[in-house]
């Protein structure tokens, strides 16, 4: 629950389905369990937390994309005009199953399941 939930508001003006984890369950429940409820509900999950990568490689998941902000400042009105270009972009991915890191300087779109990267 790293992001702030005033993503929501601006996330659904843009037209985006959106709602924050702590309007569906407990803060301190495990990555899984959000994992598991975004991949039955049909959602991605929107997060700073690079632990969502990394479960998705763990377990070769297809599913729920997953969309990262690595950007240390990642609240909307600083960090709005990346999101939008990266979802914008990636909007077809990220209903197959990808994870999208956006980035300040690049982006990256990963189809799922993650596969190791052979030198």
């Amino acid at each position: 629950m790293n992001l702030s939930p005033s993503w929501v508001p601006f996330l659904k003006e843009e037209g985006y389905d959106a709602t924050h984890w702590s309007q569906i369950g407990s803060a301190s429940a495990p990555d899984t369990e959000i994992m598991g409820w975004a991949r039955n509900h049909g959602y991605a999950v929107f997060t700073h937390d690079l632990d969502y990568g990394t479960l998705l490689f763990a377990t070769q998941a297809i599913a729920p994309s997953v969309i990262q902000l690595r950007s240390e400042d990642v609240r909307p009105n600083t960090a709005a005009l990346i999101v939008l270009e990266a979802l914008r972009k990636a909007e077809k991915e990220i209903a197959k199953g990808v994870l999208v890191t956006i980035d300040p300087r690049k982006n990256r779109i990963r189809l799922l399941p993650l596969k190791k990267k052979i030198p």
